[in-house]
């Protein structure tokens, strides 16, 4: 559409989709549901390891499974949302999403687990993009554009917090299968309210021939990546079968580079990601993913082992970095995205999360809850959430509309990636400090429960020895989004760009938005 015809007079412009906001609510709980299934299933692990006789060598799984087939196929479900239309891939992805949680739910055997887990991120993989994409065309106003991502970007940041809350309840009232069951109600509600509310508009497919060795090539590039990473957790660095699948890695990642550059119709275009903006966006919102992650892991342990909480007090207790990440989402974030530019938000958000992790270098066997946790918590979810929500807001704006599916599978990439990255390597420094100090000190104890005291004593120290890595990584990300992201303030009232303007397919960003079933 022509900008002519879209301000022909006596034609009034367009503000969008009417059923826009009930759109946002069924959108939001699916990436609620995504989100929560991240950590709600960490809590109830230990219980289901036992009643389905998973070895301590394989328990690992139930949480690889998901990551592999989540962060491998990715790329291939943008591809899908933008190819098939984001609606429908949304739909078949939630429905997907509850077969599998069933499945889940009623497994009898630790391979039936393992399936169920790994259908569950094949599902995801669509889903989640899908669900991305959608938010970016249904809302083009810019307020409206900031409210939306605010309230979206306060669930993909705090939804994993939510899940050991709901986790722990489950596990400890019901039964650990109910962190399976419990998916289900809300991919039927979402999926059902986004068959009848969600609109998509015209004209935003990508109709062309599916980049068969791209795909090939971009999964198992990411299988062997988060692979790597997640054996380098166990088994160590130097492992053989470690270094191969980075290695492989490498390679794959690096050939598919190449064929994107070269084919007619790319599974990425490389413009996607060789734009500033984006790529500075996926790069700091990776980097920071990998400090959350950490943190997750490490208070968890910290919180159960050390201090003896129960698995329901240990949800609550992450009440305060939900709460941050809801406020800084939906009102600073919110209130000065249209306002100032999205650098001047990143940045400083990922540097008073860095405070906020730098009050945990000072966790001991007996650190108060009210002087050190709360705010610590407070600072980070304030941070993170400030950060999220401007940073998903522009990673999907400016791009043709057939590429929004695979621009949002590349946020949700470099999250998945980054908690990969960051789960194996925290948690290797902190074993290797905590190896160190056991080693340091341990002549010095002789009864049982002094032994027992340098066990506690060793485990704080590794947690904090890690989380000093996660406050420089989260500093890198602030400098990368400070320096990186040049975006200025957004100016005028659409912000669905054309990507880059050329070729067939371009959008006229002044162009009325025409509404389809």
């Amino acid at each position: 559409m022509s900008e002519t015809a879209a301000k022909a007079p006596g034609v009034p412009e367009a503000s969008g989709d009417p059923s826009r906001w009930k759109a946002l609510v069924f959108i939001a709980l699916a990436q609620l549901m995504v989100v929560l299934d991240a950590t709600i299933v960490n809590i109830a692990l230990p219980s289901a390891q036992r009643d389905l006789g998973i070895s301590d060598g394989n328990r690992q799984w139930v949480v690889t499974a998901y990551a592999l087939a989540f962060g491998g196929l990715l790329l291939f479900g943008g591809r899908i949302a933008d190819l098939w239309g984001r609606k429908r891939a949304f739909v078949t992805g939630l429905t997907g999403f509850a077969a599998a949680s069933a499945l889940g739910g009623a497994a009898t055997t630790g391979a039936m687990m393992f399936g169920a887990r790994a259908l569950q991120g094949v599902f995801g993989a669509l889903l989640a993009p899908a669900a991305l994409s959608l938010l970016a065309v249904t809302f083009t106003d810019a307020k409206e554009r900031a409210k939306a991502f605010g309230i979206y970007g306060a669930i993909a940041g705090g939804g994993g917090a939510v899940g050991l809350i709901l986790g722990g309840f489950l596990t400890e009232y019901l039964d650990w299968r109910w962190t399976f069951f419990v998916n289900i109600p809300f991919a039927v509600v979402a999926a059902a309210g986004a068959y009848f509310v969600i609109r998509e508009p015209a004209g935003g497919r990508n109709r062309a021939p599916l980049d068969i060795p791209g795909v090939v090539l971009s999964t198992l590039g990411l299988v062997s990546l988060v692979y790597g990473f997640t054996r380098a957790e166990s088994e160590g660095w130097s492992d053989t079968l470690t270094v191969s699948m980075f290695v492989a890695s490498a390679v794959l990642l690096l050939t598919f580079a190449l064929v994107e550059s070269r084919v007619k119709a790319p599974l990425l275009p490389l413009r996607v990601v060789t734009d500033r903006n984006r790529g500075g966006i996926y790069l700091s919102l990776g980097l920071a993913v990998i400090g959350m992650f950490g943190l997750f892991l490490f208070l968890t342990y910290y919180l159960q082992v050390v201090r003896g909480y129960t698995p329901v007090r240990t949800g609550f207790a992450f009440l305060p970095m939900v709460v941050g990440m809801i406020t800084g989402s939906t009102q600073i974030g919110t209130r000065l995205m249209t306002r100032v530019a999205p650098r001047l938000l990143m940045g400083p958000g990922f540097l008073v999360a860095a405070t906020g992790m730098l009050l945990l270098t000072q966790l001991e066997l007996d650190s108060s809850y009210a002087t050190l946790l709360l705010p610590a918590m407070l600072l980070l979810g304030l941070g993170m959430g400030t950060a999220f929500m401007p940073a998903m807001s522009l990673a999907t704006q400016g791009v043709q509309p057939r590429d929004a599916g695979v621009a949002s599978a590349m946020v949700n990439t470099s999250q998945q990636v980054g908690g990969a990255i960051g789960t194996a390597l925290l948690n290797t420094i902190a074993a290797s400090a905590t190896t160190s100090y056991i080693q340091d000190h341990i002549k010095g104890a002789a009864t049982r429960p002094q032994q027992q005291l340098v066990q506690l004593e060793s485990m704080v120290h590794g947690y904090t020895s890690a989380v000093w890595f996660a406050v420089g990584i989260l500093v890198v990300a602030a400098v990368i989004a400070l320096t990186l992201v040049n975006a200025g303030r957004p100016g005028g009232t659409k912000v669905t760009g054309s990507g880059d303007g050329s070729g067939a397919g371009a959008e006229d960003e002044t162009a009325v938005p025409v509404i389809v079933h």
